[in-house]
Protein backbone atom coordinates (compact mmCIF):
# COMPACT_ATOMS: atom_id res chain seq x y z
CA UNK A 1 0.00 0.00 0.00
CA UNK A 2 0.94 3.66 0.04
CA UNK A 3 1.17 6.77 1.96
CA UNK A 4 -2.17 9.09 1.28
CA UNK A 5 -1.09 12.31 2.04
CA UNK A 6 -4.13 13.96 0.49
CA UNK A 7 -7.80 14.41 0.54
CA UNK A 8 -9.59 14.20 -2.99
CA UNK A 9 -11.70 18.35 -3.26
CA UNK A 10 -13.75 19.95 -6.24
CA UNK A 11 -12.19 17.73 -8.76
CA UNK A 12 -8.36 17.73 -7.80
CA UNK A 13 -5.77 16.48 -4.97
CA UNK A 14 -5.84 19.00 -2.07
CA UNK A 15 -3.65 19.07 1.21
CA UNK A 16 -5.92 18.74 4.28
CA UNK A 17 -6.88 21.65 6.15
CA UNK A 18 -6.90 20.13 9.50
CA UNK A 19 -5.05 16.88 9.63
CA UNK A 20 -3.27 14.07 11.68
CA UNK A 21 -2.09 10.88 10.16
CA UNK A 22 -3.19 7.22 10.87
CA UNK A 23 -0.63 4.15 10.32
CA UNK A 24 -2.51 1.59 8.79
CA UNK A 25 -1.27 -2.07 9.28
CA UNK A 26 -1.55 -5.88 7.42
CA UNK A 27 -3.99 -7.16 9.20
CA UNK A 28 -2.13 -11.12 8.17
CA UNK A 29 1.11 -10.10 10.32
CA UNK A 30 -0.01 -6.43 11.58
CA UNK A 31 3.27 -4.87 10.23
CA UNK A 32 3.12 -0.96 9.34
CA UNK A 33 1.33 -1.23 5.22
CA UNK A 34 0.78 2.84 4.95
CA UNK A 35 -0.86 5.59 6.34
CA UNK A 36 -3.41 8.14 5.05
CA UNK A 37 -3.95 11.75 6.21
CA UNK A 38 -7.28 12.48 8.44
CA UNK A 39 -9.25 15.76 7.42
CA UNK A 40 -11.33 17.55 10.22
CA UNK A 41 -14.06 19.69 9.99
CA UNK A 42 -12.99 22.39 7.97
CA UNK A 43 -11.54 20.20 5.22
CA UNK A 44 -15.66 18.92 5.29
CA UNK A 45 -16.32 22.59 5.13
CA UNK A 46 -14.26 22.92 2.50
CA UNK A 47 -15.87 19.90 0.67
CA UNK A 48 -19.69 20.45 1.19
CA UNK A 49 -19.42 23.94 -0.26
CA UNK A 50 -17.54 22.01 -3.00
CA UNK A 51 -20.19 19.57 -3.58
CA UNK A 52 -23.06 22.90 -3.02
CA UNK A 53 -21.62 24.74 -5.43
CA UNK A 54 -21.67 21.76 -8.35
CA UNK A 55 -25.29 20.53 -7.09
CA UNK A 56 -26.81 23.49 -9.36
CA UNK A 57 -25.76 22.23 -12.33
CA UNK A 58 -25.41 18.59 -11.68
CA UNK A 59 -29.06 18.52 -10.46
CA UNK A 60 -30.24 19.86 -13.75
CA UNK A 61 -28.43 17.08 -15.69
CA UNK A 62 -30.88 14.50 -17.49
CA UNK A 63 -30.72 10.61 -16.83
CA UNK A 64 -29.40 10.23 -19.88
CA UNK A 65 -26.40 12.88 -19.18
CA UNK A 66 -25.82 10.70 -15.60
CA UNK A 67 -25.76 7.76 -17.45
CA UNK A 68 -22.68 8.86 -20.07
CA UNK A 69 -20.90 10.12 -16.52
CA UNK A 70 -21.49 6.48 -14.76
CA UNK A 71 -20.63 4.48 -17.89
CA UNK A 72 -17.37 6.43 -17.91
CA UNK A 73 -17.58 5.58 -14.21
CA UNK A 74 -17.79 1.72 -15.14
CA UNK A 75 -15.15 1.86 -17.72
CA UNK A 76 -12.62 3.28 -14.99
CA UNK A 77 -13.77 0.41 -12.47
CA UNK A 78 -13.27 -2.53 -14.76
CA UNK A 79 -9.62 -1.10 -15.45
CA UNK A 80 -8.73 -0.73 -11.76
CA UNK A 81 -10.89 -3.90 -10.52
CA UNK A 82 -7.70 -5.80 -9.81
CA UNK A 83 -6.06 -2.74 -7.73
CA UNK A 84 -9.07 -2.36 -5.53
CA UNK A 85 -9.19 -6.52 -4.69
CA UNK A 86 -5.75 -5.72 -3.98
CA UNK A 87 -6.66 -3.37 -1.61
CA UNK A 88 -9.36 -5.38 0.38
CA UNK A 89 -7.12 -7.96 0.50
CA UNK A 90 -4.34 -6.02 1.90
CA UNK A 91 -6.65 -4.18 4.72
CA UNK A 92 -9.21 -6.36 5.36
CA UNK A 93 -8.11 -9.39 5.22
CA UNK A 94 -10.30 -10.88 2.88
CA UNK A 95 -9.05 -13.81 1.06
CA UNK A 96 -7.70 -12.89 -2.59
CA UNK A 97 -10.35 -15.11 -4.19
CA UNK A 98 -13.20 -13.59 -2.00
CA UNK A 99 -11.85 -10.25 -2.89
CA UNK A 100 -11.46 -11.07 -6.70
CA UNK A 101 -15.27 -12.95 -7.11
CA UNK A 102 -17.41 -11.22 -4.11
CA UNK A 103 -16.01 -7.96 -3.45
CA UNK A 104 -15.82 -6.16 -7.17
CA UNK A 105 -18.72 -8.07 -8.78
CA UNK A 106 -21.07 -7.13 -6.01
CA UNK A 107 -19.91 -3.56 -6.66
CA UNK A 108 -19.43 -3.32 -10.29
CA UNK A 109 -23.20 -4.68 -10.15
CA UNK A 110 -24.22 -1.43 -8.37
CA UNK A 111 -22.74 0.61 -11.54
CA UNK A 112 -24.73 -1.37 -14.27
CA UNK A 113 -27.93 -1.19 -12.46
CA UNK A 114 -27.59 2.24 -11.70
CA UNK A 115 -27.41 2.06 -15.42
CA UNK A 116 -30.58 0.06 -16.21
CA UNK A 117 -32.72 2.07 -13.46
CA UNK A 118 -31.55 5.50 -15.76
CA UNK A 119 -32.70 3.86 -18.31
CA UNK A 120 -36.03 2.40 -17.30
CA UNK A 121 -37.20 4.59 -14.58
CA UNK A 122 -39.30 7.40 -14.87
CA UNK A 123 -38.62 10.17 -12.16
CA UNK A 124 -42.01 11.90 -13.21
CA UNK A 125 -45.68 10.23 -13.05
CA UNK A 126 -49.03 12.25 -14.15
CA UNK A 127 -51.18 12.77 -10.50
CA UNK A 128 -54.55 10.96 -10.59
CA UNK A 129 -56.69 13.99 -11.32
CA UNK A 130 -55.70 16.96 -13.27
CA UNK A 131 -53.36 17.59 -15.82
CA UNK A 132 -50.59 18.64 -12.86
CA UNK A 133 -47.38 15.66 -12.34
CA UNK A 134 -45.23 14.17 -9.67
CA UNK A 135 -42.00 14.79 -9.77
CA UNK A 136 -39.00 13.14 -8.28
CA UNK A 137 -35.72 15.35 -7.66
CA UNK A 138 -32.55 15.35 -6.51
CA UNK A 139 -31.94 15.92 -2.58
CA UNK A 140 -29.10 17.85 -2.48
CA UNK A 141 -25.60 16.99 -0.75
CA UNK A 142 -25.35 13.41 -0.04
CA UNK A 143 -22.95 12.88 2.65
CA UNK A 144 -21.87 8.76 2.39
CA UNK A 145 -20.44 7.26 5.63
CA UNK A 146 -19.17 3.46 5.08
CA UNK A 147 -17.15 0.81 7.07
CA UNK A 148 -14.32 -1.25 6.70
CA UNK A 149 -15.89 -4.63 6.04
CA UNK A 150 -17.39 -4.29 2.59
CA UNK A 151 -15.77 -1.20 1.50
CA UNK A 152 -15.94 -1.52 -2.30
CA UNK A 153 -19.56 -2.56 -2.46
CA UNK A 154 -20.43 0.10 0.19
CA UNK A 155 -18.67 3.14 -1.28
CA UNK A 156 -19.40 2.45 -4.68
CA UNK A 157 -23.41 1.33 -4.18
CA UNK A 158 -23.75 4.30 -1.94
CA UNK A 159 -22.11 6.62 -4.17
CA UNK A 160 -23.38 5.76 -7.95
CA UNK A 161 -26.81 5.82 -6.41
CA UNK A 162 -26.44 9.63 -5.34
CA UNK A 163 -25.36 10.16 -8.82
CA UNK A 164 -27.98 8.42 -10.55
CA UNK A 165 -30.46 10.47 -8.68
CA UNK A 166 -28.78 13.97 -9.50
CA UNK A 167 -27.09 14.41 -5.73
CA UNK A 168 -23.59 15.34 -5.41
CA UNK A 169 -21.05 13.28 -2.96
CA UNK A 170 -18.41 13.59 0.08
CA UNK A 171 -17.69 10.35 0.90
CA UNK A 172 -15.97 9.39 4.49
CA UNK A 173 -14.74 5.68 4.33
CA UNK A 174 -14.01 4.15 7.57
CA UNK A 175 -10.29 4.86 8.36
CA UNK A 176 -8.88 1.31 8.25
CA UNK A 177 -10.12 1.50 4.39
CA UNK A 178 -8.63 4.81 3.70
CA UNK A 179 -6.11 2.81 0.44
CA UNK A 180 -9.31 1.25 -0.74
CA UNK A 181 -11.19 4.23 -0.55
CA UNK A 182 -7.92 6.54 -2.74
CA UNK A 183 -8.41 3.95 -5.32
CA UNK A 184 -11.92 4.47 -5.48
CA UNK A 185 -11.52 8.25 -5.71
CA UNK A 186 -8.66 7.65 -8.57
CA UNK A 187 -11.48 6.01 -10.30
CA UNK A 188 -13.55 8.85 -10.02
CA UNK A 189 -11.11 11.51 -11.02
CA UNK A 190 -10.42 9.14 -14.15
CA UNK A 191 -13.68 9.67 -14.71
CA UNK A 192 -13.76 13.06 -15.45
CA UNK A 193 -17.23 14.30 -13.37
CA UNK A 194 -17.71 17.80 -13.14
CA UNK A 195 -15.35 19.52 -10.43
CA UNK A 196 -17.31 19.41 -6.73
CA UNK A 197 -19.36 15.91 -7.71
CA UNK A 198 -17.56 13.18 -6.07
CA UNK A 199 -15.72 14.30 -3.07
CA UNK A 200 -13.53 12.46 -0.77
CA UNK A 201 -12.77 13.31 3.26
CA UNK A 202 -11.13 10.10 5.11
CA UNK A 203 -11.43 11.01 8.80
CA UNK A 204 -12.34 10.15 12.41
CA UNK A 205 -16.56 9.27 12.69
CA UNK A 206 -16.69 11.66 15.99
CA UNK A 207 -15.01 14.34 13.97
CA UNK A 208 -15.55 14.39 10.28
CA UNK A 209 -18.86 11.76 10.94
CA UNK A 210 -20.58 14.10 13.16
CA UNK A 211 -19.02 17.00 10.83
CA UNK A 212 -21.03 15.74 7.95
CA UNK A 213 -24.09 14.82 10.18
CA UNK A 214 -24.57 18.15 11.47
CA UNK A 215 -24.00 20.40 8.23
CA UNK A 216 -26.65 22.91 7.35
CA UNK A 217 -25.78 21.89 3.73
CA UNK A 218 -26.09 18.22 3.67
CA UNK A 219 -29.42 17.19 2.52
CA UNK A 220 -28.85 13.43 2.96
CA UNK A 221 -26.64 10.95 5.15
CA UNK A 222 -26.51 7.51 4.65
CA UNK A 223 -24.32 5.80 7.08
CA UNK A 224 -23.63 2.23 7.50
CA UNK A 225 -22.21 1.16 10.84
CA UNK A 226 -22.78 0.10 14.38
CA UNK A 227 -26.12 1.05 15.88
CA UNK A 228 -24.37 3.55 18.95
CA UNK A 229 -22.62 5.77 16.03
CA UNK A 230 -26.06 5.45 13.84
CA UNK A 231 -27.48 7.01 17.10
CA UNK A 232 -25.01 10.08 17.41
CA UNK A 233 -25.56 10.47 13.71
CA UNK A 234 -28.94 10.97 14.08
CA UNK A 235 -28.59 13.01 17.23
CA UNK A 236 -26.19 15.55 14.89
CA UNK A 237 -28.51 15.21 12.23
CA UNK A 238 -31.70 15.99 13.64
CA UNK A 239 -30.57 19.81 14.08
CA UNK A 240 -31.03 20.62 10.38
CA UNK A 241 -34.05 17.64 9.70
CA UNK A 242 -32.19 16.54 6.71
CA UNK A 243 -32.87 12.56 5.60
CA UNK A 244 -31.14 10.01 7.22
CA UNK A 245 -30.47 6.42 5.85
CA UNK A 246 -28.52 3.74 8.13
CA UNK A 247 -27.61 0.10 7.74
CA UNK A 248 -26.62 -1.15 11.03
CA UNK A 249 -25.74 -4.62 12.34
CA UNK A 250 -27.29 -7.90 12.59
CA UNK A 251 -27.63 -11.10 14.69
CA UNK A 252 -29.19 -13.23 11.42
CA UNK A 253 -30.90 -16.68 12.36
CA UNK A 254 -30.12 -19.65 10.29
CA UNK A 255 -33.87 -21.36 10.66
CA UNK A 256 -33.35 -25.16 9.85
CA UNK A 257 -36.91 -26.86 9.72
CA UNK A 258 -37.16 -30.63 10.79
CA UNK A 259 -36.46 -31.71 7.46
CA UNK A 260 -33.89 -29.43 6.32
CA UNK A 261 -30.70 -30.49 3.94
CA UNK A 262 -27.61 -30.00 6.48
CA UNK A 263 -25.12 -29.77 3.77
CA UNK A 264 -27.21 -26.51 2.54
CA UNK A 265 -26.94 -25.67 6.07
CA UNK A 266 -23.58 -25.92 6.42
CA UNK A 267 -22.42 -24.21 2.97
CA UNK A 268 -24.59 -21.55 3.90
CA UNK A 269 -22.54 -20.81 6.94
CA UNK A 270 -19.57 -21.36 4.86
CA UNK A 271 -20.57 -18.44 2.11
CA UNK A 272 -22.41 -16.52 4.24
CA UNK A 273 -20.09 -16.50 7.35
CA UNK A 274 -17.06 -18.34 7.90
CA UNK A 275 -15.58 -17.51 4.38
CA UNK A 276 -16.06 -13.72 5.59
CA UNK A 277 -14.43 -14.57 9.04
CA UNK A 278 -17.71 -13.23 10.30
CA UNK A 279 -16.82 -9.75 9.25
CA UNK A 280 -20.22 -9.60 7.35
CA UNK A 281 -23.69 -8.13 9.64
CA UNK A 282 -26.00 -10.51 7.56
CA UNK A 283 -23.96 -13.44 8.98
CA UNK A 284 -25.78 -16.59 9.90
CA UNK A 285 -24.06 -16.12 13.57
CA UNK A 286 -27.15 -17.85 15.00
CA UNK A 287 -28.25 -21.54 13.83
CA UNK A 288 -31.62 -22.89 14.61
CA UNK A 289 -31.43 -26.96 14.68
CA UNK A 290 -34.98 -29.46 15.42
CA UNK A 291 -33.56 -30.89 18.83
CA UNK A 292 -33.45 -34.33 17.98
CA UNK A 293 -31.41 -34.11 15.06
CA UNK A 294 -28.80 -31.45 16.97
CA UNK A 295 -26.45 -34.06 16.92
CA UNK A 296 -26.40 -35.02 13.40
CA UNK A 297 -26.34 -31.21 12.57
CA UNK A 298 -23.28 -30.90 15.02
CA UNK A 299 -21.31 -34.18 13.05
CA UNK A 300 -22.07 -31.82 9.27
CA UNK A 301 -20.90 -28.74 10.82
CA UNK A 302 -17.87 -29.36 12.50
CA UNK A 303 -15.50 -31.45 10.21
CA UNK A 304 -16.50 -29.12 7.75
CA UNK A 305 -15.02 -26.18 9.60
CA UNK A 306 -11.97 -27.86 11.08
CA UNK A 307 -11.18 -28.52 7.58
CA UNK A 308 -11.30 -24.90 6.41
CA UNK A 309 -8.12 -23.76 5.16
CA UNK A 310 -7.53 -20.27 7.45
CA UNK A 311 -4.21 -18.73 6.45
CA UNK A 312 -2.31 -15.49 4.45
CA UNK A 313 -5.57 -14.04 2.71
CA UNK A 314 -2.85 -13.49 -0.46
CA UNK A 315 -2.64 -17.24 -0.59
CA UNK A 316 -5.18 -18.35 -3.54
CA UNK A 317 -6.25 -21.52 -1.11
CA UNK A 318 -6.94 -19.42 1.35
CA UNK A 319 -10.57 -20.06 2.72
CA UNK A 320 -10.77 -17.98 5.77
CA UNK A 321 -8.30 -15.00 6.16
CA UNK A 322 -7.53 -12.67 9.68
CA UNK A 323 -9.78 -9.94 10.91
CA UNK A 324 -9.28 -6.60 9.76
CA UNK A 325 -7.68 -5.36 12.99
CA UNK A 326 -6.11 -5.75 16.43
CA UNK A 327 -9.04 -4.41 18.01
CA UNK A 328 -11.85 -6.66 16.31
CA UNK A 329 -9.82 -9.96 17.48
CA UNK A 330 -9.75 -8.66 21.09
CA UNK A 331 -13.23 -8.03 20.64
CA UNK A 332 -13.90 -11.37 19.24
CA UNK A 333 -11.59 -13.44 22.25
CA UNK A 334 -13.75 -11.44 24.64
CA UNK A 335 -16.91 -12.63 22.98
CA UNK A 336 -15.74 -16.11 22.50
CA UNK A 337 -14.99 -15.63 26.61
CA UNK A 338 -18.00 -15.15 27.11
CA UNK A 339 -20.24 -17.59 25.44
CA UNK A 340 -17.46 -19.79 27.90
CA UNK A 341 -18.73 -18.65 30.65
CA UNK A 342 -22.01 -18.59 30.33
CA UNK A 343 -22.36 -22.14 30.36
CA UNK A 344 -22.63 -22.29 26.52
CA UNK A 345 -20.48 -25.87 25.07
CA UNK A 346 -17.81 -25.30 23.11
CA UNK A 347 -17.65 -27.62 20.37
CA UNK A 348 -14.42 -26.22 18.34
CA UNK A 349 -12.53 -23.80 17.81
CA UNK A 350 -11.90 -21.03 20.83
CA UNK A 351 -9.64 -18.32 22.16
CA UNK A 352 -5.96 -18.03 20.25
CA UNK A 353 -4.98 -18.34 16.75
CA UNK A 354 -4.86 -21.26 14.56
CA UNK A 355 -2.28 -23.61 15.05
CA UNK A 356 0.20 -22.38 12.85
CA UNK A 357 -0.58 -18.62 12.69
CA UNK A 358 1.63 -17.14 15.93
CA UNK A 359 1.12 -13.38 14.02
CA UNK A 360 -1.69 -11.42 12.42
CA UNK A 361 -5.02 -11.20 13.50
CA UNK A 362 -6.33 -14.88 12.88
CA UNK A 363 -9.40 -16.23 14.59
CA UNK A 364 -10.22 -20.34 14.92
CA UNK A 365 -13.76 -21.16 13.43
CA UNK A 366 -15.15 -21.09 16.48
CA UNK A 367 -19.12 -23.21 17.47
CA UNK A 368 -20.76 -23.24 20.61
CA UNK A 369 -23.69 -25.83 21.46
CA UNK A 370 -26.20 -25.64 24.34
CA UNK A 371 -26.58 -21.97 23.81
CA UNK A 372 -29.27 -20.19 25.45
CA UNK A 373 -30.84 -17.04 22.83
CA UNK A 374 -30.41 -14.86 26.10
CA UNK A 375 -26.67 -15.17 25.97
CA UNK A 376 -24.43 -12.12 25.22
CA UNK A 377 -23.00 -14.30 22.20
CA UNK A 378 -26.95 -14.87 21.13
CA UNK A 379 -28.36 -11.41 21.02
CA UNK A 380 -24.64 -9.29 20.56
CA UNK A 381 -23.36 -8.80 16.81
CA UNK A 382 -20.03 -10.53 17.45
CA UNK A 383 -18.57 -9.51 13.78
CA UNK A 384 -16.06 -12.35 14.06
CA UNK A 385 -16.50 -16.25 12.97
CA UNK A 386 -18.01 -17.59 16.13
CA UNK A 387 -21.58 -19.69 15.44
CA UNK A 388 -24.52 -20.20 18.30
CA UNK A 389 -26.24 -23.23 17.76
CA UNK A 390 -29.64 -23.49 19.61
CA UNK A 391 -31.80 -26.35 20.09
CA UNK A 392 -35.36 -25.81 19.79
CA UNK A 393 -38.83 -28.07 20.45
CA UNK A 394 -41.22 -26.79 17.89
CA UNK A 395 -41.04 -24.72 14.33
CA UNK A 396 -43.38 -22.15 16.08
CA UNK A 397 -40.64 -21.74 19.43
CA UNK A 398 -37.77 -21.82 16.40
CA UNK A 399 -39.89 -18.56 14.52
CA UNK A 400 -40.08 -16.84 18.48
CA UNK A 401 -36.40 -17.41 18.80
CA UNK A 402 -35.04 -16.44 15.46
CA UNK A 403 -37.19 -12.84 16.08
CA UNK A 404 -36.20 -12.61 19.80
CA UNK A 405 -33.19 -9.72 19.05
CA UNK A 406 -32.92 -6.27 18.78
CA UNK A 407 -32.37 -6.65 14.85
CA UNK A 408 -33.55 -7.57 11.85
CA UNK A 409 -31.46 -7.24 9.03
CA UNK A 410 -31.35 -10.61 7.31
CA UNK A 411 -32.52 -14.49 8.15
CA UNK A 412 -31.65 -17.82 6.46
CA UNK A 413 -34.14 -20.97 6.43
CA UNK A 414 -33.19 -24.14 5.27
CA UNK A 415 -35.84 -26.67 4.56
CA UNK A 416 -37.90 -29.13 2.13
CA UNK A 417 -41.65 -28.55 2.70
CA UNK A 418 -42.22 -25.64 0.04
CA UNK A 419 -45.42 -24.75 2.45
CA UNK A 420 -43.25 -24.68 5.69
CA UNK A 421 -40.66 -22.84 4.39
CA UNK A 422 -43.26 -19.78 3.02
CA UNK A 423 -45.12 -19.54 6.33
CA UNK A 424 -41.85 -19.31 8.22
CA UNK A 425 -40.91 -16.72 5.72
CA UNK A 426 -44.02 -14.80 5.88
CA UNK A 427 -43.10 -14.68 10.27
CA UNK A 428 -39.86 -13.77 9.81
CA UNK A 429 -39.12 -10.28 11.23
CA UNK A 430 -35.85 -9.32 8.61
CA UNK A 431 -35.13 -7.10 5.67
CA UNK A 432 -34.31 -9.74 3.63
CA UNK A 433 -34.30 -13.67 3.74
CA UNK A 434 -32.77 -16.22 2.08
CA UNK A 435 -34.62 -19.89 1.54
CA UNK A 436 -32.21 -22.69 1.08
CA UNK A 437 -28.90 -22.16 -1.17
CA UNK A 438 -30.27 -18.57 -2.60
CA UNK A 439 -27.74 -16.34 -3.48
CA UNK A 440 -28.20 -12.71 -2.73
CA UNK A 441 -29.28 -10.28 -5.16
CA UNK A 442 -27.72 -7.49 -5.09
CA UNK A 443 -29.85 -5.70 -7.45
CA UNK A 444 -32.28 -5.80 -4.93
CA UNK A 445 -33.11 -3.54 -2.05
CA UNK A 446 -30.84 -4.15 1.30
CA UNK A 447 -31.93 -2.93 4.92
CA UNK A 448 -33.39 -3.77 8.30
CA UNK A 449 -36.12 -3.85 10.17
CA UNK A 450 -36.19 -3.21 14.16
CA UNK A 451 -32.35 -1.83 15.38
CA UNK A 452 -31.17 -3.17 11.77
CA UNK A 453 -31.91 0.38 10.53
CA UNK A 454 -34.32 2.43 8.33
CA UNK A 455 -34.76 2.92 4.53
CA UNK A 456 -33.16 0.75 2.10
CA UNK A 457 -29.98 0.89 -0.38
CA UNK A 458 -29.18 -0.62 -3.87
CA UNK A 459 -31.38 -1.09 -6.72
CA UNK A 460 -34.29 1.33 -7.56
CA UNK A 461 -35.09 1.62 -3.55
CA UNK A 462 -31.96 3.10 -3.37
CA UNK A 463 -31.66 5.71 -5.98
CA UNK A 464 -35.33 6.59 -5.30
CA UNK A 465 -34.38 7.13 -1.76
CA UNK A 466 -31.81 10.68 -2.99
CA UNK A 467 -35.10 11.88 -4.34
CA UNK A 468 -37.35 14.83 -2.97
CA UNK A 469 -41.05 14.94 -4.13
CA UNK A 470 -42.26 18.08 -5.47
CA UNK A 471 -45.92 18.09 -7.23
CA UNK A 472 -46.69 20.36 -9.95
CA UNK A 473 -50.57 21.57 -10.30
CA UNK A 474 -51.79 23.15 -13.17
CA UNK A 475 -55.14 23.87 -14.33
CA UNK A 476 -57.08 21.07 -16.24
CA UNK A 477 -57.15 21.41 -19.82
CA UNK A 478 -60.15 22.12 -21.76
CA UNK A 479 -61.87 19.09 -23.30
CA UNK A 480 -61.65 19.39 -26.93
Amino acid sequence: MRDHTRLYTDGRWTEPLDSSVLTLTDPADGTRSGSVALGGAADVDRAVAAARRAFTGFARTTREERAESLTRVLAEFDRRAADLADAVTAEMGAPVRLAHDAHIPTARLQITTALDVLATTPFTDPVPRGDGEVRREPLGVAALITPWNFPVLQMVGKTVSALAAGCTVVLKPAETAAHTAMVFAEIMDAADLPPGVFNLVPGRGDVVGQALASHPDVGLVSFTGSQATATRVSVAAAATTKRVHTELGGKSPQLLLPDADFDVAVATLHTFMMAMTGQICSAPSRTLVPRERLDEFLGTLVPALEALRVGDPRDPATEMGPLASAAQWRTVQRYIGSGTAAGARLVTGGPGRPEGLPHGHYVRPTVFADVDNTMQIAQEEIFGPVACVIAYDTVSEAVEIANDTPYGLAAYVVGRDAEQVEDVVAQLRAGAVLVNDAPFDWTAPWGGYKQSGNGREFGVEGILAHLETKVVHRPATAAA
